[in-house]
């Protein structure tokens, strides 16, 4: 007898326990080899006062299984609720979220029936690291943390994926015209790492005229890898124009758990009303089922969903005068999936998995050299209501040793020395001190933030300290400098 692979499951909210419902009687009509944990996530965890919205004991499930299977959930609006979603992904070291968007032409209603592309998205770094300040009055600051770790991690993993499936080029997706530090080291490593797969062809676009071209000709891309944002906001543009975003499930991979899930979100609005897709849940469960080597249910239940969307049996999100035959609800579409497992497709090719599909990849990232790290001077942010004209003439007097006001910027923008009257300013100024040929150490800007606080009367509100690496710059210019 087969033993039971247990996993954790979260109903979520909104329409996750409609979806949720379905997708498991699916699995089970389909005789899914599965045993359930459930634990509670979501909505009702936040108003608990449980700021991560899910309870310490929930944790103790997860690392027992290593599967989740989640249904969207809620987060609620405001401070103080950090994303459930990212706590998860990063708090399982889940680095690769993978999702596939296909067109199911002429069966869904599509401008592109040509389309068959995986978007490999980071899953720990960039903006969505939640490090927020409020700094002033007017200014908030949200860091975008890039390492090169991650970005290995990632980049490697979209080419071994691309191998292991037979996909032909991979198209890295970044912003390095702009941010040439933090995407510029993505594409830095795209470029290097992608030499070590000579059999695979490759390119990068710039992420706007990337999106504009995947929303506009989605052929022309196999896997696409970016950073974290920007996988999230193409994905779902991916999602949609193949069909609906309601179609397509995620998988989120890390070295030792997974998760899976619909890549939609909670939809309160259309909650409890038997009208939602359970498509995106029910293909994550496939992708779930390849993963856990139970390849001839995956195969089997992927078939019946296929035969399902040709026969016409759609709900409300693709349903279409002329193309559907029947619009259903979430549970009778499960009911009609159901009836046809054991049945193919008969006009798509019929889904094959096997064991070899089970394709656990697993990237090492590299050493690299340690470069020496020199300190040459500090950004000190100031919160202060003014002309950049005052301020600048005050902390060019300042007696601070062998550290020399170079510049002060806001906005990022250079506004003194010789700043332009246009540039509109707020209250938080960056002011650029460097060393004056001399080496320094933190305790020269402890001065500094001394003298500038007692002597000039302003209020320090950040600092970021300036190094070079092997005598190359390690941090950008402002604009205009």
């Amino acid at each position: 007898m087969t033993s039971k692979n247990q996993i954790t499951i979260a109903y979520g909210d909104g329409i996750g326990p409609e979806i949720m419902n379905a997708t498991l009687n699916i699995l089970e009509k389909a005789g899914a080899q599965l045993e359930y944990d459930e634990i509670e996530i979501g909505e009702k965890v936040y108003l608990q006062g449980i700021s991560a919205g899910i309870q310490a004991s929930a944790w103790d499930s997860l690392k027992k299984t290593k599967v989740f299977l989640k249904s969207p959930i809620t987060t609620p609006q405001g401070g103080g609720f950090k994303s459930l979603n990212v706590t998860t992904r990063k708090t399982l070291g889940l680095y690769a979220n993978v999702r596939p968007s296909k067109s199911f032409h002429p069966y869904v209603a599509t401008k592109h029936p040509v389309m068959d592309v995986v978007i490999i998205r980071e899953n720990e770094e960039d903006l969505y690291t939640g490090i927020e300040y409020q700094q002033s009055q007017e200014v908030v600051q949200c860091l975008k943390i890039i390492s090169r770790p991650g970005c290995e991690k990632i980049v490697r993993y979209a080419f071994e994926y691309a191998r292991a499936y037979g996909r032909k080029k991979v198209t890295c997706f970044s912003k390095d015209n702009i941010m040439k530090m933090t995407d510029g080291l993505f594409h830095k490593l795209f470029d290097e790492i992608g030499k070590e797969y000579p059999d695979i062809e490759k390119d990068h676009w710039i992420i706007d005229i990337g999106a504009a071209l995947l929303a506009d000709k989605p052929q022309m891309f196999d896997v696409i890898v970016t950073l974290n944002l920007y996988g999230d906001i193409i994905s779902d543009i991916a999602a949609q124009v193949s069909g609906s975003v309601g179609m397509c499930g995620s998988a989120n991979i890390g070295e030792n758990f997974a998760m899976f899930e619909a890549i939609h979100g909670s939809a309160p609005t259309i909650a409890g009303q038997n009208v939602a897709n359970p498509s995106g849940l029910l293909n994550a469960a496939i992708m779930m089922l390849v993963h856990l080597g139970q390849p001839a249910i995956a195969a089997k239940i992927n078939n019946a969903w296929l035969r399902t969307i040709e026969d016409g049996i759609h709900t409300g999100d693709i349903y279409k005068e002329g193309i559907s035959s029947k619009k259903v609800g979430t549970k009778e579409f499960a009911d009609a999936v159901i009836e046809r497992l054991g049945q193919l497709p008969q006009q798509s090719a019929p889904i094959t998995f096997s064991l070899d599909d089970k394709k656990d990849l697993k990237i090492k990232t590299k050493t690299y050299p340690v470069k020496t790290k020199t300190l040459v001077g500090v950004d000190v942010f100031i919160d202060w209501k003014g002309n950049p004209e005052e301020i600048g003439a005050k902390l060019q007097k300042l007696n601070v040793e062998n550290l020399k006001l170079q510049l002060i910027t806001n906005g990022g923008v250079k506004v003194f020395p010789g700043g332009n009257v246009e540039t509109s300013c707020t209250d938080q100024w960056r002011c650029r001190f460097m060393s004056q040929g001399e080496n320094i150490s933190n305790q020269h800007i402890v001065n500094l933030l001394g003298i500038i606080h007692d002597t000039g009367g302003y209020d320090f509100i950040k600092i970021e300290n300036l190094y070079n690496f092997d005598d190359v710059r390690g941090y950008s210019l402002g604009q205009g400098e």
